[in-house]
Formats: C-alpha cells, sequence, structure tokens
C-alpha cells in the first residue's frame, strides 16, 4: 500500500527542522530585527502565546535562534555556524532586555566624542525594576542605573544597523554624570568629559532644562564649581548655578573618601584633585 505524502508540517528539511519551523523561522528572520519574546512572535506567527513560547525554546535548543536571556531571543544569521557564536549589537540587546531604556553615562561620551577612553562595560539607564547594577547579557558587561519613568527623558535616536536604539543627548549624559559622577566613570573623567562638551555641544537652555528636571540640586554645586575653577563657562552660567543649588555640604565625587577642603561658595569638599583633570 502507497504511503500517503506527509503534510507539510510533519516533514523535515536537511538541518534538522521541520517545514513549518522553518517557515515560522522565515518569518522570524524576516519580520523581528530586533531580540523578541513570545508576545512578538506569537504576533508574527500568528499562533498563540504559550505555543511560541514553546516553539522559541525548540529553535533555541536546536540552534536556530540564540537565548539572550531568560524569554528573549534574535534570530542567528544563516552563515553563523552556531547559535552560540552569534552576538547582537550589545547596545541592541541591553536596550531590548532592558527597555525602557537609554545608553548614557560614559558609553553616551563615548558615542558623543566626549572621551577617547574605552570601558569595559556598557553604562545604560532605566526605568525597569532591577536587582543587580552590573549584569551580563550575551556576554557583554553592564552598568545599569535604574531610575523613574519620568527621568527617561533627553535622548536622542540612533540606529545600529537596523535597529533603533536610544542613547541620551550630550546635555542629558552631562547631568547624568554629574548627578552620580561614578557613572561617568569618576569625577576626573567627568571634567574631560565636561571640556568636550562645552567645546563642541554647549547648549545652555538644554543643560539647564535637564538639570531641574533631573531634581537634584548638588548638580548645580557640582556644575558650578568646575565650570569656575576650570574655566569653561561664563559668568552668568555660574550665577545661576549658585542661585539653584541645595544647602548642606556635598562631595564633588561621592565614591571617593570623605576627605579634603570644603568650598563655601559652593558647600562642596573637594575630595578628588581635579586641578590637572583636562589637560
Amino acid at each position: 500500500m502507497m504511503k500517503p505524502p506527509e503534510s507539510r508540517s510533519s516533514y523535515t528539511e536537511p538541518g534538522g527542522i521541520s517545514g513549518k519551523n522553518r517557515h515560522h523561522l522565515e518569518l522570524l528572520h524576516r519580520e523581528l530585527r530586533d531580540p523578541f519574546g513570545a508576545d512578538e512572535a506569537a504576533k508574527v506567527l500568528g499562533i498563540a502565546h504559550d505555543r511560541a513560547s514553546r516553539l522559541l525554546r525548540h529553535l533555541a535548543a536546536q540552534g536556530w535562534l540564540a537565548r539572550v536571556r531568560q524569554g528573549l531571543y534574535i534570530t542567528v544569521p544563516l552563515e553563523a555556524r552556531s547559535s552560540g557564536e552569534w552576538i547582537e549589537d550589545p547596545w541592541v540587546v541591553g536596550s531590548k532586555a532592558l527597555a525602557p531604556c537609554y545608553v548614557g553615562g560614559w558609553s553616551a561620551c563615548e558615542h558623543w566624542g566626549l572621551t577617547e577612553q574605552i570601558f569595559n562595560e556598557i553604562a545604560l539607564v532605566t526605568a525597569k525594576p532591577i536587582r543587580k547594577r552590573r549584569q551580563t547579557i550575551q556576554g557583554t558587561n553592564f552598568r545599569v542605573k535604574a531610575v523613574a519613568s519620568d527621568q527617561i527623558f533627553g535622548t536622542k535616536t540612533v540606529w545600529r544597523n537596523q535597529s533603533r536604539v536610544e542613547v541620551s543627548d550630550p546635555s542629558r549624559t552631562v547631568i547624568d554624570m554629574l548627578d552620580d559622577p561614578s557613572f561617568g566613570g569618576g569625577i576626573r573623567h567627568v571634567v574631560h568629559a565636561l571640556r568636550e562638551y562645552f567645546a563642541e555641544h554647549f547648549d545652555r537652555e538644554g543643560l539647564l532644562e535637564y538639570a531641574e528636571r533631573r531634581g537634584n540640586r548638588s548638580v548645580y554645586k557640582r556644575l558650578g564649581y568646575l565650570i569656575e575653577s576650570r574655566g569653561f563657562a561664563s559668568d552668568e552660567l555660574t550665577d545661576v548655578c549658585a542661585e539653584r543649588m541645595s544647602t548642606g555640604v556635598v562631595d564633588l565625587d561621592p565614591s571617593a573618601p570623605k576627605v579634603g577642603r570644603i568650598v563655601k561658595r559652593w558647600n562642596m569638599r573637594v575630595n578628588v584633585d581635579v586641578s590637572e583633570s583636562n589637560e
């Protein structure tokens, strides 16, 4: 008796993947360029969420997808010899895994040309609840800072291949680093970045608007002290900082030991010597 032809859903093509799953994989390749989860896959494939979740796990186990982290995947180019060898652009992966978020701090400095220093972590600001400030995603190390959702502002959209990623614009980058110098690689590196910012990207209105929206009056102290002591900007901007700064003494760099002279004009403990930081 002649065996009936197998349906599309059951036959297996060379390479160990069924015809139906091959079709699903082609749709995922065509429609989803960024890392994706079961919700996006279910919508593209027109199947239930639970089924999409099982399918993604199966395709990842077979090497047709690469797992970024739990519940998040990327397609693997056909030319890649194995899923384990394929690493998506870390900016794209991090932005998807920790959305809503933006690339900031020293990584934004690198993007805007505010530094020539190379960092081995990507700095990222997220409104997503996190338990660890340092995370590793698909082999890349991230330094993550959590903020309230209304603090996701002052960003620019950049394209990484065919994916959109948000990065803090130069003024927001500066404000973030003055808010938390450790996120800018320490106050000495922040001074380097400030020099480049005032030389190439200075936006007075944007800088002051972002400082006000950030809501940390210590930012005005650090900004006022640094532009006055290093001659970065006008006296008028310094006067605005003096009017808006908080009371009480703060450290120039909160991550450094609490030692050093106090500059009364700025209620600033200069606990790090930055006298030659922009030479």
